[in-house]
């Protein structure tokens, strides 16, 4: 089995991409996985010199089967990056594995997302595979759950892997969106794999954000689809310390878990079910928050969005 080529997707941070790479190189597969890497162009002249610092690292890259760089002249943003970078490399291989520079793998990643991409290939309704998996503390698994792996409709984009025939299954423009938002059913159904799924969908159609994830989540809706996790995480995200262009300090310590050591060999299952114990414990780690918090968030926001508009009000007024 040819081990799956890795593509990494990389900006402005040369720190955290020296350190993505770093941990990948330790993986036991390593010298025998191509790695393919996108680095974005600058947004702005601010970024020019912390994307030049990045590209000089990257040339550096050694310990692979192969390392492929590719400059972006111009800056793509991360959904358009992605969706045509992975695009290229999964045409050209049949299956891919996809990191972005903020992400720690476990020694044993690459023999994990191989072993999976091998183990679910012909089995159509298993259309990703991901590295990521909330802490145990959170997941709670149950002590007699004979698997290293579980199911779930949402994807998640924290080091993954997918084959070209599910890929290609993709509607990057969502054509069906106003006929599923207008479902009670269909929206339902689709915030089974956690409740911010359609407001993040949402988000998306109306141009406030630019996210490739919620996209493919939504494919795996559509498509009646499952991502494999595994019970303990193989990645460990490091971008939650303001640095990152879209999720910045965003994070919070419930999606911080360490990494899994030691395992070279999975235990996986065929029989394509979800557990609901596990699902109970993943979609209550992505339910809004409730209570005094919530109302505090809320009331901040309007105070800022009060503010912004007086603010402007007496620019104008000037």
């Amino acid at each position: 089995m040819k081990a799956a080529p890795v593509v990494l997707f990389t900006y402005n941070r040369p720190e955290h991409t020296r350190r993505t790479v770093e941990a990948l190189r330790k993986n036991e597969l390593a010298g025998a996985t191509p790695l393919v890497i996108f680095s974005d162009g600058p947004k702005d002249h601010s970024m020019d010199k912390m994307v030049q610092k990045v590209r000089r690292y990257l040339a550096t890259i050694n310990g692979f089967k192969s390392v492929v760089i590719h400059h972006r002249e111009k800056n793509m943003g991360l959904a358009d990056s992605i969706i045509q970078g992975v695009t290229e490399v999964v045409e050209a291989y049949g299956r891919v594995i996809v990191l972005e520079d903020d992400l720690l793998t476990a020694p044993s990643f690459l023999s994990y997302m191989n072993e999976a991409l091998s183990f679910y290939r012909d089995t159509p309704e298993i259309f990703s595979i991901s590295g990521y998996n909330l802490p145990p503390q959170t997941m709670k698994t149950p002590s007699a759950y004979p698997y290293d792996v579980y199911f779930n409709p949402r994807a998640h984009s924290w080091g993954w892997g997918t084959w070209a025939d599910r890929w290609a299954k993709a509607d990057w423009q969502v054509t069906d969106f106003n006929t599923f938002i207008a479902d009670k059913e269909k929206v339902r159904q689709f915030n089974a794999g956690g409740e911010d799924l359609t407001r993040m969908l949402q988000l998306q159609m109306e141009g406030r954000i630019d996210s490739w994830a919620i996209r493919w989540c939504y494919t795996h809706f559509r498509e009646h689809a499952f991502c494999v996790y595994p019970i303990l995480s193989l990645v460990e995200n490091i971008g939650f310390d303001g640095s990152g262009v879209h999720c910045g300090a965003c994070g919070s310590e419930k999606y911080y878990t360490p990494l899994a050591e030691g395992k070279q060999r999975f235990r996986f299952s065929k029989k394509i079910q979800l557990n609901e114990a596990l699902m109970d414990h993943f979609r209550a780690a992505y339910r809004p928050a409730r209570g005094p918090g919530r109302t505090l968030r809320r009331l901040n926001r309007l105070k800022q969005i009060f503010f912004k508009v007086q603010g402007n009000k007496i620019k104008a007024a000037k």
